[in-house]
Protein backbone atom coordinates (compact mmCIF):
# COMPACT_ATOMS: atom_id res chain seq x y z
CA UNK A 1 0.00 0.00 0.00
CA UNK A 2 1.20 3.51 -1.03
CA UNK A 3 -0.78 6.14 0.86
CA UNK A 4 0.10 9.80 -0.91
CA UNK A 5 -1.53 11.91 1.25
CA UNK A 6 -4.93 12.20 3.85
CA UNK A 7 -7.17 15.16 4.47
CA UNK A 8 -10.29 16.71 5.30
CA UNK A 9 -12.21 18.42 3.25
CA UNK A 10 -15.65 20.06 2.67
CA UNK A 11 -18.31 18.75 0.33
CA UNK A 12 -17.70 21.27 -2.12
CA UNK A 13 -13.90 19.32 -2.45
CA UNK A 14 -11.95 22.53 -0.54
CA UNK A 15 -9.15 21.08 1.40
CA UNK A 16 -9.28 22.43 5.63
CA UNK A 17 -6.31 19.95 6.39
CA UNK A 18 -4.51 17.78 4.23
CA UNK A 19 -0.87 15.84 4.81
CA UNK A 20 1.05 14.27 2.08
CA UNK A 21 3.19 11.62 2.73
CA UNK A 22 5.08 11.51 -0.87
CA UNK A 23 6.84 14.42 -2.71
CA UNK A 24 3.37 16.51 -4.18
CA UNK A 25 2.70 19.98 -4.91
CA UNK A 26 0.15 22.27 -3.51
CA UNK A 27 -1.70 22.73 -6.88
CA UNK A 28 -1.81 19.15 -7.57
CA UNK A 29 -3.16 18.10 -3.67
CA UNK A 30 -5.55 21.46 -4.53
CA UNK A 31 -6.92 20.19 -7.94
CA UNK A 32 -7.10 16.09 -6.65
CA UNK A 33 -9.49 17.20 -3.86
CA UNK A 34 -11.18 19.91 -6.35
CA UNK A 35 -12.35 16.75 -8.88
CA UNK A 36 -13.24 14.63 -5.68
CA UNK A 37 -16.76 15.88 -5.24
CA UNK A 38 -17.81 15.61 -8.85
CA UNK A 39 -16.23 11.74 -9.15
CA UNK A 40 -18.37 10.84 -6.63
CA UNK A 41 -21.66 8.38 -7.66
CA UNK A 42 -24.85 9.13 -5.39
CA UNK A 43 -26.43 5.61 -6.24
CA UNK A 44 -23.82 3.40 -5.24
CA UNK A 45 -23.35 2.00 -1.99
CA UNK A 46 -19.17 1.84 -1.97
CA UNK A 47 -16.59 4.93 -0.20
CA UNK A 48 -14.48 4.77 -3.06
CA UNK A 49 -13.52 6.00 -6.44
CA UNK A 50 -10.91 5.59 -8.82
CA UNK A 51 -9.42 7.52 -11.62
CA UNK A 52 -6.85 6.77 -14.17
CA UNK A 53 -3.89 7.56 -11.94
CA UNK A 54 -5.42 7.73 -8.53
CA UNK A 55 -8.01 6.02 -6.18
CA UNK A 56 -9.71 7.61 -3.59
CA UNK A 57 -11.02 6.06 -0.28
CA UNK A 58 -13.41 8.38 2.08
CA UNK A 59 -16.01 8.28 4.81
CA UNK A 60 -18.45 11.14 5.45
CA UNK A 61 -17.79 13.17 8.83
CA UNK A 62 -21.59 14.88 8.88
CA UNK A 63 -20.96 17.40 6.59
CA UNK A 64 -17.21 17.09 6.10
CA UNK A 65 -15.43 14.21 4.62
CA UNK A 66 -12.18 12.49 5.52
CA UNK A 67 -10.47 11.21 2.28
CA UNK A 68 -7.11 8.80 1.82
CA UNK A 69 -5.92 9.77 -1.62
CA UNK A 70 -3.87 6.19 -2.48
CA UNK A 71 -2.20 4.57 -5.86
CA UNK A 72 -4.52 2.06 -7.96
CA UNK A 73 -2.56 -0.92 -7.11
CA UNK A 74 -3.00 -0.37 -2.90
CA UNK A 75 -4.98 -3.25 -1.09
CA UNK A 76 -8.50 -2.07 -0.95
CA UNK A 77 -8.50 -3.66 2.41
CA UNK A 78 -5.89 -2.28 3.92
CA UNK A 79 -6.65 1.40 2.65
CA UNK A 80 -10.39 0.74 4.47
CA UNK A 81 -8.98 0.17 7.68
CA UNK A 82 -6.63 2.94 7.58
CA UNK A 83 -9.51 5.09 6.91
CA UNK A 84 -11.11 3.40 10.29
CA UNK A 85 -8.61 4.68 12.14
CA UNK A 86 -8.30 8.32 10.54
CA UNK A 87 -11.75 8.77 11.02
CA UNK A 88 -11.10 7.57 14.77
CA UNK A 89 -7.92 10.33 15.17
CA UNK A 90 -10.39 13.10 14.38
CA UNK A 91 -13.03 13.02 17.52
CA UNK A 92 -10.22 12.23 20.05
CA UNK A 93 -8.95 16.53 19.09
CA UNK A 94 -12.04 18.06 18.00
CA UNK A 95 -15.49 18.08 20.12
CA UNK A 96 -17.67 18.94 17.10
CA UNK A 97 -16.99 17.74 13.40
CA UNK A 98 -17.24 21.11 11.85
CA UNK A 99 -14.70 23.37 9.93
CA UNK A 100 -13.74 26.00 12.34
CA UNK A 101 -13.29 23.02 15.06
CA UNK A 102 -10.90 21.24 12.32
CA UNK A 103 -8.83 24.49 11.88
CA UNK A 104 -7.98 25.12 15.30
CA UNK A 105 -7.15 21.61 15.95
CA UNK A 106 -5.32 21.14 12.50
CA UNK A 107 -1.60 20.71 14.11
CA UNK A 108 -2.66 18.51 16.70
CA UNK A 109 -4.24 15.91 13.63
CA UNK A 110 -1.01 16.52 11.16
CA UNK A 111 1.02 15.12 14.16
CA UNK A 112 -1.48 11.61 14.85
CA UNK A 113 -1.32 11.38 11.03
CA UNK A 114 1.87 11.08 11.05
CA UNK A 115 1.95 8.77 13.62
CA UNK A 116 -0.56 6.63 11.32
CA UNK A 117 1.60 6.59 8.22
CA UNK A 118 5.38 7.41 7.28
CA UNK A 119 6.85 7.28 4.16
CA UNK A 120 3.55 6.50 2.50
CA UNK A 121 3.20 3.24 4.52
CA UNK A 122 0.72 2.18 7.45
CA UNK A 123 2.43 2.16 10.94
CA UNK A 124 1.20 -0.70 13.17
CA UNK A 125 -0.17 1.81 15.74
CA UNK A 126 -3.69 1.67 17.44
CA UNK A 127 -5.29 4.70 19.29
CA UNK A 128 -4.19 4.06 22.40
CA UNK A 129 -0.34 4.27 20.81
CA UNK A 130 -1.11 7.53 19.15
CA UNK A 131 -2.74 9.35 21.82
CA UNK A 132 0.62 8.15 23.95
CA UNK A 133 3.43 9.27 21.21
CA UNK A 134 1.40 12.61 20.62
CA UNK A 135 1.23 13.67 24.14
CA UNK A 136 5.42 12.72 24.52
CA UNK A 137 4.79 12.04 27.96
CA UNK A 138 8.73 11.51 28.85
CA UNK A 139 9.50 9.18 32.36
CA UNK A 140 12.85 10.32 32.22
CA UNK A 141 11.96 13.98 32.32
CA UNK A 142 9.94 13.43 35.25
CA UNK A 143 13.08 12.05 36.96
CA UNK A 144 14.77 15.37 36.11
CA UNK A 145 12.81 17.39 37.37
CA UNK A 146 12.01 15.50 40.32
CA UNK A 147 15.64 15.36 41.49
CA UNK A 148 15.99 19.52 40.39
CA UNK A 149 13.79 20.11 42.78
CA UNK A 150 15.26 18.27 45.58
CA UNK A 151 18.23 19.62 44.97
CA UNK A 152 16.78 23.45 45.03
CA UNK A 153 14.91 22.25 48.29
CA UNK A 154 18.70 21.12 49.78
CA UNK A 155 19.91 24.16 48.55
CA UNK A 156 17.13 26.47 50.17
CA UNK A 157 17.68 24.68 53.64
CA UNK A 158 21.47 24.74 53.72
CA UNK A 159 21.23 28.40 52.85
CA UNK A 160 18.68 29.25 55.63
CA UNK A 161 21.29 27.17 58.02
CA UNK A 162 23.59 29.54 56.99
CA UNK A 163 22.21 32.23 57.64
CA UNK A 164 20.87 31.04 60.78
CA UNK A 165 24.32 30.34 61.76
CA UNK A 166 25.99 33.66 60.98
CA UNK A 167 22.85 36.08 62.22
CA UNK A 168 23.40 34.17 65.94
CA UNK A 169 27.26 34.43 65.40
CA UNK A 170 26.99 38.13 65.12
CA UNK A 171 24.20 38.27 67.82
CA UNK A 172 26.81 36.63 70.14
CA UNK A 173 29.64 38.48 69.34
CA UNK A 174 27.53 41.86 70.09
CA UNK A 175 26.55 40.50 73.34
CA UNK A 176 29.99 39.98 74.17
CA UNK A 177 30.93 43.70 73.08
CA UNK A 178 33.25 43.09 71.08
CA UNK A 179 32.97 44.24 67.06
CA UNK A 180 30.52 42.53 64.82
CA UNK A 181 32.47 39.71 62.81
CA UNK A 182 31.99 40.82 58.96
CA UNK A 183 30.84 38.15 56.55
CA UNK A 184 31.48 39.79 53.18
CA UNK A 185 34.07 39.21 50.46
CA UNK A 186 37.06 36.43 49.94
CA UNK A 187 39.84 35.95 53.02
CA UNK A 188 37.58 37.47 55.71
CA UNK A 189 39.21 36.38 59.02
CA UNK A 190 36.20 37.33 61.00
CA UNK A 191 34.54 34.08 62.10
CA UNK A 192 37.82 32.86 63.34
CA UNK A 193 36.78 35.61 66.29
CA UNK A 194 33.57 33.41 67.10
CA UNK A 195 33.52 30.69 69.89
CA UNK A 196 33.20 27.59 68.80
CA UNK A 197 31.10 26.78 71.86
CA UNK A 198 28.21 28.79 70.25
CA UNK A 199 24.62 27.36 71.51
CA UNK A 200 21.91 28.07 68.22
CA UNK A 201 18.43 28.08 69.91
CA UNK A 202 15.70 26.61 69.18
CA UNK A 203 13.88 29.76 67.83
CA UNK A 204 14.63 30.10 64.00
CA UNK A 205 15.91 33.83 63.40
CA UNK A 206 15.12 35.15 60.21
CA UNK A 207 18.31 36.48 57.94
CA UNK A 208 18.56 40.11 56.89
CA UNK A 209 17.49 41.13 53.72
CA UNK A 210 19.86 41.77 51.53
CA UNK A 211 20.53 45.16 50.07
CA UNK A 212 19.53 45.81 46.56
CA UNK A 213 22.33 46.78 44.10
CA UNK A 214 21.47 48.48 40.98
CA UNK A 215 22.68 46.22 38.59
CA UNK A 216 25.65 47.65 36.30
CA UNK A 217 25.62 48.77 32.80
CA UNK A 218 26.51 46.35 30.32
CA UNK A 219 27.78 46.86 26.70
CA UNK A 220 25.57 47.35 24.20
CA UNK A 221 27.44 45.33 21.49
CA UNK A 222 26.25 41.97 20.23
CA UNK A 223 26.33 38.95 22.59
CA UNK A 224 26.72 35.26 21.98
CA UNK A 225 25.66 34.19 25.30
CA UNK A 226 22.38 32.13 25.86
CA UNK A 227 19.70 33.98 26.18
CA UNK A 228 16.54 32.49 28.14
CA UNK A 229 13.24 32.72 26.73
CA UNK A 230 14.71 33.79 23.46
CA UNK A 231 12.45 30.78 21.25
CA UNK A 232 9.11 31.95 22.34
CA UNK A 233 9.85 35.69 21.45
CA UNK A 234 11.10 34.09 17.46
CA UNK A 235 7.49 32.06 17.82
CA UNK A 236 6.18 35.15 18.65
CA UNK A 237 7.69 37.14 16.13
CA UNK A 238 6.92 34.53 13.19
CA UNK A 239 3.17 34.37 14.15
CA UNK A 240 3.22 38.22 14.07
CA UNK A 241 4.60 37.52 10.56
CA UNK A 242 2.02 35.92 9.79
CA UNK A 243 -0.48 38.03 10.61
CA UNK A 244 1.00 40.45 8.44
CA UNK A 245 1.04 38.30 5.45
CA UNK A 246 -2.79 38.37 6.38
CA UNK A 247 -3.20 34.66 7.95
CA UNK A 248 -5.63 33.73 10.19
CA UNK A 249 -4.08 32.47 13.23
CA UNK A 250 -5.92 31.01 16.13
CA UNK A 251 -4.73 30.71 19.44
CA UNK A 252 -5.57 28.39 21.63
CA UNK A 253 -7.44 28.80 25.01
CA UNK A 254 -5.37 28.47 27.93
CA UNK A 255 -7.44 28.15 31.03
CA UNK A 256 -7.61 25.87 34.40
CA UNK A 257 -9.51 22.62 34.36
CA UNK A 258 -12.06 22.96 36.83
CA UNK A 259 -10.79 19.58 38.57
CA UNK A 260 -7.19 21.63 38.87
CA UNK A 261 -8.44 24.46 39.93
CA UNK A 262 -10.86 22.68 42.80
CA UNK A 263 -7.25 21.40 44.78
CA UNK A 264 -6.35 24.98 45.68
CA UNK A 265 -7.68 26.23 48.84
CA UNK A 266 -7.03 30.58 48.76
CA UNK A 267 -5.02 31.01 52.03
CA UNK A 268 -6.72 33.82 54.39
CA UNK A 269 -5.38 37.03 53.57
CA UNK A 270 -5.02 38.61 57.37
CA UNK A 271 -2.74 36.52 59.31
CA UNK A 272 -2.12 36.95 63.38
CA UNK A 273 0.75 36.06 64.87
CA UNK A 274 -0.46 32.88 65.80
CA UNK A 275 -1.86 31.27 62.90
CA UNK A 276 -3.09 27.94 62.65
CA UNK A 277 -3.44 25.36 60.05
CA UNK A 278 -5.99 22.43 60.20
CA UNK A 279 -6.00 20.33 57.46
CA UNK A 280 -7.67 17.10 56.62
CA UNK A 281 -7.38 14.65 53.66
CA UNK A 282 -9.98 11.74 52.67
CA UNK A 283 -8.75 8.60 50.53
CA UNK A 284 -12.13 6.66 49.75
CA UNK A 285 -13.16 3.39 47.52
CA UNK A 286 -16.54 2.18 46.86
CA UNK A 287 -18.12 -0.42 44.71
CA UNK A 288 -20.40 0.40 42.27
CA UNK A 289 -23.02 -1.63 43.60
CA UNK A 290 -22.50 -0.30 46.90
CA UNK A 291 -20.04 -1.24 50.12
CA UNK A 292 -16.93 0.89 51.62
CA UNK A 293 -13.87 -0.84 50.53
CA UNK A 294 -11.74 1.63 52.39
CA UNK A 295 -11.98 5.03 53.85
CA UNK A 296 -9.21 6.57 55.54
CA UNK A 297 -9.05 10.86 56.68
CA UNK A 298 -5.65 12.18 57.61
CA UNK A 299 -5.71 15.35 59.84
CA UNK A 300 -3.21 17.60 61.43
CA UNK A 301 -3.01 20.76 63.26
CA UNK A 302 0.19 23.10 61.94
CA UNK A 303 0.96 26.16 64.48
CA UNK A 304 2.91 28.77 63.23
CA UNK A 305 4.85 31.67 65.52
CA UNK A 306 5.54 34.77 64.06
CA UNK A 307 6.14 37.13 67.33
CA UNK A 308 8.45 35.72 70.04
CA UNK A 309 6.26 37.39 72.64
CA UNK A 310 4.00 34.67 71.80
CA UNK A 311 5.86 31.54 72.30
CA UNK A 312 5.19 30.13 75.69
CA UNK A 313 1.40 29.28 74.76
CA UNK A 314 -0.80 26.72 74.82
CA UNK A 315 -4.11 25.46 72.49
CA UNK A 316 -7.42 24.86 73.89
CA UNK A 317 -8.58 21.58 71.81
CA UNK A 318 -12.47 21.27 71.28
CA UNK A 319 -12.89 17.47 70.35
CA UNK A 320 -16.39 16.96 69.55
CA UNK A 321 -15.85 13.86 67.37
CA UNK A 322 -18.24 10.52 67.22
CA UNK A 323 -16.51 8.85 65.09
CA UNK A 324 -13.82 6.96 66.52
CA UNK A 325 -10.48 8.90 65.20
CA UNK A 326 -7.34 8.12 66.61
CA UNK A 327 -5.23 10.98 68.24
CA UNK A 328 -1.22 11.99 68.22
CA UNK A 329 0.70 14.23 69.75
CA UNK A 330 3.99 15.92 68.88
CA UNK A 331 6.96 14.22 70.97
CA UNK A 332 7.40 17.33 72.31
CA UNK A 333 4.09 17.71 73.11
CA UNK A 334 3.20 17.07 77.04
CA UNK A 335 0.69 13.99 76.64
CA UNK A 336 -0.57 14.01 79.67
CA UNK A 337 -1.54 17.63 79.79
CA UNK A 338 -3.68 16.79 76.69
CA UNK A 339 -5.47 13.69 77.68
CA UNK A 340 -6.10 15.56 80.97
CA UNK A 341 -7.71 18.89 80.30
CA UNK A 342 -7.28 19.00 76.19
CA UNK A 343 -4.60 21.67 76.00
CA UNK A 344 -1.26 21.58 73.85
CA UNK A 345 1.83 22.96 75.34
CA UNK A 346 5.02 21.64 75.17
CA UNK A 347 6.64 19.61 78.42
CA UNK A 348 9.33 21.76 78.59
CA UNK A 349 6.79 24.85 79.58
CA UNK A 350 9.89 27.28 80.16
CA UNK A 351 10.25 26.55 76.00
CA UNK A 352 8.87 28.54 73.23
CA UNK A 353 7.41 27.23 70.54
CA UNK A 354 9.95 27.68 67.45
CA UNK A 355 9.43 31.09 65.70
CA UNK A 356 8.54 31.58 61.87
CA UNK A 357 8.39 27.77 61.51
CA UNK A 358 5.23 25.08 60.61
CA UNK A 359 5.33 22.67 63.19
CA UNK A 360 2.37 20.25 63.21
CA UNK A 361 1.26 19.80 67.41
CA UNK A 362 -1.71 17.31 66.73
CA UNK A 363 -2.56 14.83 63.93
CA UNK A 364 -5.18 12.57 64.05
CA UNK A 365 -6.38 9.33 62.22
CA UNK A 366 -9.92 7.68 61.36
CA UNK A 367 -10.23 4.38 58.94
CA UNK A 368 -13.36 2.62 58.40
CA UNK A 369 -15.48 0.51 56.31
CA UNK A 370 -18.85 1.96 57.48
CA UNK A 371 -20.98 3.29 54.94
CA UNK A 372 -23.24 5.40 57.07
CA UNK A 373 -19.53 7.67 57.67
CA UNK A 374 -19.15 8.30 53.55
CA UNK A 375 -19.46 11.67 53.34
CA UNK A 376 -20.76 12.15 49.55
CA UNK A 377 -22.63 9.15 48.29
CA UNK A 378 -22.27 8.35 44.05
CA UNK A 379 -24.95 6.62 42.35
CA UNK A 380 -24.74 5.68 38.67
CA UNK A 381 -27.16 3.50 36.84
CA UNK A 382 -26.63 2.60 33.50
CA UNK A 383 -28.91 0.95 31.47
CA UNK A 384 -28.21 -0.54 27.75
CA UNK A 385 -30.55 0.54 25.01
CA UNK A 386 -30.97 0.37 21.52
CA UNK A 387 -28.64 3.03 20.58
CA UNK A 388 -26.07 2.72 23.63
CA UNK A 389 -26.03 3.54 27.23
CA UNK A 390 -28.67 5.48 28.87
CA UNK A 391 -26.79 6.28 32.33
CA UNK A 392 -27.91 8.00 35.07
CA UNK A 393 -25.99 9.34 38.42
CA UNK A 394 -27.05 10.98 41.31
CA UNK A 395 -24.85 12.34 44.29
CA UNK A 396 -26.35 12.97 48.38
CA UNK A 397 -24.40 14.37 51.17
CA UNK A 398 -24.42 12.57 53.90
CA UNK A 399 -22.38 14.37 56.49
CA UNK A 400 -24.63 17.43 56.45
CA UNK A 401 -22.18 19.65 58.91
CA UNK A 402 -19.93 19.55 55.50
CA UNK A 403 -19.74 22.58 52.80
CA UNK A 404 -17.93 20.81 49.75
CA UNK A 405 -17.27 23.75 47.30
CA UNK A 406 -15.92 23.35 43.69
CA UNK A 407 -17.19 19.79 43.43
CA UNK A 408 -16.13 17.98 40.29
CA UNK A 409 -17.38 14.30 39.63
CA UNK A 410 -15.34 12.52 36.60
CA UNK A 411 -17.17 9.78 34.41
CA UNK A 412 -15.19 8.58 32.03
CA UNK A 413 -17.03 7.72 28.62
CA UNK A 414 -15.88 5.50 25.33
CA UNK A 415 -13.61 7.54 23.08
CA UNK A 416 -14.35 7.52 18.82
CA UNK A 417 -18.17 7.66 19.81
CA UNK A 418 -19.01 11.90 19.86
CA UNK A 419 -19.97 14.14 22.69
CA UNK A 420 -22.76 12.23 24.99
CA UNK A 421 -26.52 13.63 24.56
CA UNK A 422 -27.38 15.26 28.01
CA UNK A 423 -30.76 15.20 29.38
CA UNK A 424 -32.16 16.39 32.96
CA UNK A 425 -28.82 18.40 34.46
CA UNK A 426 -28.17 20.16 38.18
CA UNK A 427 -24.79 22.08 37.71
CA UNK A 428 -22.97 22.23 34.84
CA UNK A 429 -20.77 19.84 32.65
CA UNK A 430 -17.75 19.50 30.49
CA UNK A 431 -16.76 16.52 27.91
CA UNK A 432 -12.67 16.60 27.54
CA UNK A 433 -12.66 14.54 24.26
CA UNK A 434 -8.92 14.06 24.85
CA UNK A 435 -8.93 12.16 28.07
CA UNK A 436 -12.43 10.86 27.07
CA UNK A 437 -13.91 11.97 30.69
CA UNK A 438 -17.73 13.99 31.42
CA UNK A 439 -16.69 15.99 34.16
CA UNK A 440 -20.09 17.50 35.75
CA UNK A 441 -19.47 19.73 37.80
CA UNK A 442 -21.24 21.40 40.95
CA UNK A 443 -19.92 24.90 42.46
CA UNK A 444 -21.41 24.11 46.04
CA UNK A 445 -22.96 21.31 47.87
CA UNK A 446 -24.45 21.56 51.13
CA UNK A 447 -27.60 20.54 53.48
CA UNK A 448 -29.46 23.11 50.97
CA UNK A 449 -28.95 20.85 47.91
CA UNK A 450 -28.05 17.48 49.15
CA UNK A 451 -29.18 15.81 46.14
CA UNK A 452 -28.65 16.32 42.32
CA UNK A 453 -28.51 14.29 39.55
CA UNK A 454 -26.94 14.16 36.01
CA UNK A 455 -28.78 11.58 33.33
CA UNK A 456 -26.75 11.59 29.55
CA UNK A 457 -26.88 8.88 26.32
CA UNK A 458 -23.52 7.57 24.48
CA UNK A 459 -22.62 4.58 22.83
CA UNK A 460 -20.90 2.24 25.06
CA UNK A 461 -21.59 -0.63 27.43
CA UNK A 462 -22.27 -0.45 31.17
CA UNK A 463 -18.20 -0.84 32.49
CA UNK A 464 -17.00 1.63 30.16
CA UNK A 465 -18.35 3.95 32.70
CA UNK A 466 -16.58 3.01 35.28
CA UNK A 467 -14.16 3.80 37.63
CA UNK A 468 -15.64 7.59 38.64
CA UNK A 469 -13.50 9.82 40.46
CA UNK A 470 -14.43 12.74 42.60
CA UNK A 471 -12.97 16.08 43.76
CA UNK A 472 -13.94 19.04 46.02
CA UNK A 473 -12.21 20.95 48.49
CA UNK A 474 -14.02 22.27 51.76
CA UNK A 475 -13.46 25.51 54.65
CA UNK A 476 -15.26 22.88 57.22
CA UNK A 477 -13.24 19.88 58.77
CA UNK A 478 -14.86 16.49 58.33
CA UNK A 479 -14.05 15.59 62.34
CA UNK A 480 -15.27 17.89 64.54
CA UNK A 481 -11.73 18.68 66.23
CA UNK A 482 -11.32 22.68 66.57
CA UNK A 483 -8.85 25.32 68.73
CA UNK A 484 -11.27 27.44 70.99
CA UNK A 485 -8.63 29.37 72.11
CA UNK A 486 -5.03 29.85 72.71
CA UNK A 487 -3.72 31.41 76.01
CA UNK A 488 -0.11 32.54 77.73
CA UNK A 489 1.37 29.84 80.10
CA UNK A 490 1.71 32.88 82.74
CA UNK A 491 -1.46 34.44 83.76
CA UNK A 492 -3.56 32.19 81.39
CA UNK A 493 -4.26 35.36 79.54
CA UNK A 494 -5.95 34.93 75.96
CA UNK A 495 -3.47 35.36 72.37
CA UNK A 496 -5.25 36.50 69.37
CA UNK A 497 -4.95 34.04 66.96
CA UNK A 498 -6.09 33.11 63.29
CA UNK A 499 -6.68 29.68 61.73
CA UNK A 500 -7.09 28.19 58.22
CA UNK A 501 -9.02 25.09 57.97
CA UNK A 502 -9.24 22.82 54.72
CA UNK A 503 -10.75 19.44 54.08
CA UNK A 504 -9.54 18.00 50.39
CA UNK A 505 -9.74 15.17 48.51
CA UNK A 506 -6.65 12.36 47.80
CA UNK A 507 -8.39 9.86 46.09
CA UNK A 508 -12.40 9.22 46.13
CA UNK A 509 -13.25 6.13 43.62
CA UNK A 510 -16.03 4.63 43.01
CA UNK A 511 -15.23 1.63 40.93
Amino acid sequence: MVLLAAAVCTKAGKAIVSRQFVEMTRTRIEGLLAAFPKLMNTGKQHTFVETESVRYVYQPLEKLYMVLITTKNSNILEDLETLRLFSRVIPEYCRVLEESEISEHCFDLIFAFDEIVALGYRENVNLAQIRTFTEMDSHEEKVFRAVRETQEREAKAEMRRKAKELQQARRDAERAGKKAPGFGGFGSSGMSSVNSGTIITDTLIEPEKPKVTPAPVRPSGPSKALKLGAKGKEVDNFVDKLKSEGENIIMPSSGKRPSEASKVLQPPVNTESVHMRIEERISLTCGRDGGLQNMEVLGMITLRVSDEKNGRIRLHINNNDKKGVQLQTHPNVDKKLFSAESLIGLKNPEKSFPLNNDVGVLKWRLQSTDESLIPLTINCWPSESGNGCDVNIEYELQEEGLELNDVVIGIPVPSGVGAPVIGDLDGEYRHDSRRNVLEWCLPVIDDKNKTGSLEFSIAGQPNDFFPISVSFVSKRNYCDIQVTKVSHIEGDSPVRYSTETSFVVDKYEIL
